[in-house]
């Protein structure tokens, strides 16, 4: 490892908008404007986890072009519904997998609100990627000149720990190129974003300008910096426990339970290897 790596001033800089994510609709209009790598305009993807966090859960539904559930994730989005009103989430545009999970129920109800049904037999992949792969496939065969489109998957890092490290595998697997050229893609859990910082410096707006105070973050304050790939130096700004060019690495250093500052509206992680960046939902 270089120690210098991440002081190098060509160093590509990312800039990160989560919060454009789950942005209420009314205020969408008044952030139109604003650079975000991460607009409202993503494809939102159900995985076969249970809707614990409904607010987060309609708020992406809202702000997505493309809704998709990977085969299970079906039954979840009727099961949420089921508590409130079974219209939340009619319009599901496909449900994708092998199919073992969906409840036929589900598949009926869905396919009389004119919901595309695909069964993939794919045994070498899962139903996250299958979905994956039809996002990107459909993207790439668009006649958009912009052909990227961010990923948003939901409900990923409950359950079995073997499920839950295939959906941190996927954030890797389909994002390999530097410059996240086809598109981001970020993991919502119950309790938490997750998303991949590749190489470089990046700035990640925790908070938006002009916030009333605490009870309008989206937000908390707890951040994980993972290097689940390699070792890494990282250097960060904006947390309790800053860090200067420093090696992490599982069985070694690993930045866990860091705080955001009360002050703090954008993240500063600069790292010479992909690490994952994870940050508590406020709520939650």
């Amino acid at each position: 490892m270089q120690s210098d790596a991440t002081k190098r001033d060509d160093s590509p800089v990312f800039e990160w908008q989560p919060i454009a994510l789950v942005r209420p609709e009314a205020d969408r209009a008044e952030a139109a404007a604003e650079p975000a790598a991460a607009a409202a305009g993503f494809a939102l993807v159900i995985l076969n986890q249970p809707l614990t966090h409904l607010g987060v859960t309609r708020r992406l539904w809202n702000n997505a072009s493309l809704r998709i559930a990977a085969d299970g994730g079906a039954n979840c989005l009727y099961d949420a519904a089921a508590q409130h009103g079974h219209d939340w989430f009619d319009d599901l545009a496909l449900i994708i997998g092998d199919l073992d999970s969906l409840r036929p129920s589900v598949r009926s109800y869905f396919e009389t609100r004119r919901t595309a049904v695909v069964h993939d037999q794919d045994q070498y992949s899962t139903d996250f990627g299958k979905a994956v792969q039809h996002i990107r496939s459909a993207s790439t065969s668009s006649t958009s000149s912009n052909a990227a489109v961010d990923i948003v998957a939901l409900g990923g890092l409950g359950g079995r720990v073997d499920q839950g490290l295939s959906q941190l595998h996927h954030l890797y697997l389909f994002q390999a190129d530097a410059s996240y050229a086809e598109g981001r893609m970020y993991l919502f859990s119950g309790e938490s974003l997750t998303f991949l910082l590749k190489p470089g410096r990046h700035r990640i707006r925790v908070r938006e300008e002009g916030d009333g105070g605490e009870e309008e973050d989206v937000f908390g304050k707890y951040v994980g910096i993972l290097p689940v790939k390699g070792p890494s130096v990282i250097t960060t700004r904006g947390l309790e426990w800053d860090v200067q060019d420093w090696e992490t690495e599982f069985g070694g250093q690993v930045s866990t339970s860091n705080h955001v500052l009360p002050g703090t509206r954008v993240v500063e992680v600069e790292t010479s290897r992909d690490v994952l960046f994870t940050i508590a939902l406020r709520d939650a």
